[in-house]
């Protein structure tokens, strides 16, 4: 793995002088203690490594001929070897390739094994799933069913926010082209608000003549006239903000070639607002993950909602969420009536939860009462057509805790709560929760047993 490396900051080495000055019983003036500070900064403390930083070597060289190798913090519990040298001394000679976790393909993972359906199998041309992103319809339900929500993609990547779901409803998409056209304009800047929007409302354009990914503009002012050597050029220049930014200095013969051909004014005061755009490859690769989750959301929806409170969850509570719809309906209301701009971040993943259970229960499904022998630390499985919670649902169980859990139940039954403990190596607290939610039934707090004896007719 790519090695990194953790220097002494310049707060830490004015502490550093500080506490030397305070146990030595030596009193410096603070311009002294500031040049003595400035020898110890950027002095080598600990070595760690880079969260997904994989160096690669040619297939004829040793690691040896570019660097040493060693655990992270000279730590030789650890497994993990590094590069001794901090990877960005050496990332001019080899490879490195950055090997990051994404919530989507996990998800798309885990749909496949929880129905067998292979996500490259899903058609896109599905009726249903385009009606997904117009209404309730295919998920056999209706807005007020779902607190007014007024479609069916919350929880699908790219499109379950409200802004994206607003999006929705102004563009009216009818085909996948649309829906590539809506994420290109939802992820590029001052593209859709104060620009495609305002013109869509205007009547000036329809989404399918707007400028919504970069490749458009090439394309359009090429199919106008324009020389392509030009067209690329204004596309270069509009993608990244110059136009907008008032840097492109021959935007007035490119806006008199475009003029000459016929290209609209409005067409034209677009390319003037746009400060970022996305490329269309990207957008429809977006759009393709998101048609296929939608697609498991209508046809395999336990499968769905198993696999979205195993991964995309953000705060999901067993005891705010499994314990009815009438429980989640109260909380959800007072979450509602909340500002959502003094909410902490915590409580806005619980409202985004809450919103996907809601729609969860009004579809007609419900959660498994949790069992502690079978449930899973971070997987939810669905049981008897029901979706049984891990763990890590549990409010205060965190990761570690929460597999600690599931190993010591594969060992057999517990005794008592103090059995449980002591196997699983969890806290009290997560136990008196456990109890407090009717997880644990009615297990004794300890596996001592009480004996009665009658002494004259009397115990």
């Amino acid at each position: 793995k790519a090695g990194t490396v953790g220097t002494v900051a310049e707060k830490t080495a004015m502490g550093y002088v500080r506490d030397y000055c305070k146990y030595r019983g030596v009193e410096k003036r603070w311009a002294e203690m500031e040049r003595l500070a400035g020898g110890c900064i950027d002095v080598k403390r600990t070595t760690g490594q880079h969260p997904g930083g994989i160096i690669v070597t040619p297939d004829d060289e040793e690691i040896y001929s570019f660097t040493p190798v060693q655990r992270p913090a000279n730590d030789m519990s650890v497994d993990i070897i590094t590069t001794h040298f901090e990877y960005h001394s050496i990332d001019h000679n080899l490879l490195k390739f950055d090997i990051l976790g994404h919530d989507d393909p996990t998800m798309i993972k885990r749909l496949e094994d929880l129905t067998g359906v292979k996500a490259t199998d899903i058609p896109l041309d599905d009726k249903k799933v385009m009606a997904l992103f117009k209404g309730t319809e295919p998920l056999g339900i209706t807005p007020d069913d779902i607190g007014g929500i007024p479609l069916g993609c919350l929880g699908v990547p790219e499109f379950g926010t409200e802004f994206a779901m607003q999006m929705l409803i102004d563009a009216d998409p009818q085909t996948f082209s649309d829906l590539v056209r809506i994420a290109g304009l939802s992820h590029g800047t001052d593209v859709w608000l104060g620009n495609a929007q305002k013109l869509i409302q205007e009547g000036k354009c329809k989404l399918a003549s707007a400028i919504c990914c970069r490749d458009d503009i090439m394309v359009y002012l090429m199919n106008q006239g324009l020389d392509s050597s030009d067209a690329f050029t204004i596309m270069e220049r509009v993608r990244k903000g110059t136009v907008a930014k008032g840097k492109c200095a021959e935007w007035p013969d490119f806006k008199a070639k475009m003029e000459a051909n016929g290209v609209p004014d409005w067409y034209i005061w677009s390319c003037e607002q746009i400060k970022y755009m996305f490329p269309k490859a990207h957008a429809v690769a977006y759009v393709m993950m998101s048609w296929r989750v939608a697609y498991y959301k209508i046809y395999y929806p336990l499968a769905y909602y198993a696999a979205y409170f195993s991964i995309r969850a953000d705060a999901f509570s067993y005891e705010i969420m499994c314990q009815g719809e009438a429980h989640l309906d109260m909380v959800l209301a007072e979450y509602k009536a909340m500002d959502k701009n003094k909410m902490t971040a915590t409580e806005k993943g619980l409202l985004k939860d809450m919103k996907i259970v809601k729609e969860m229960y009004a579809r007609g499904f419900k959660f498994a009462p949790m069992d502690i022998y079978k449930a899973k630390a971070k997987q939810f499985q669905i049981i008897d057509g029901e979706i049984m919670p891990s763990f890590l649902a549990i409010d205060k169980m965190g990761e570690s805790a929460a597999q600690q859990m599931e190993e010591a139940a594969k060992a057999g039954i517990f005794l008592s709560q103090q059995e449980l403990k002591d196997r699983a190596k969890i806290a009290s607290s997560v136990i008196e929760k456990m109890e407090e939610l009717g997880i644990l039934g009615d297990m004794p707090k300890t596996s001592q047993l009480t004996f009665s004896f009658l002494v004259d007719g009397e115990q």
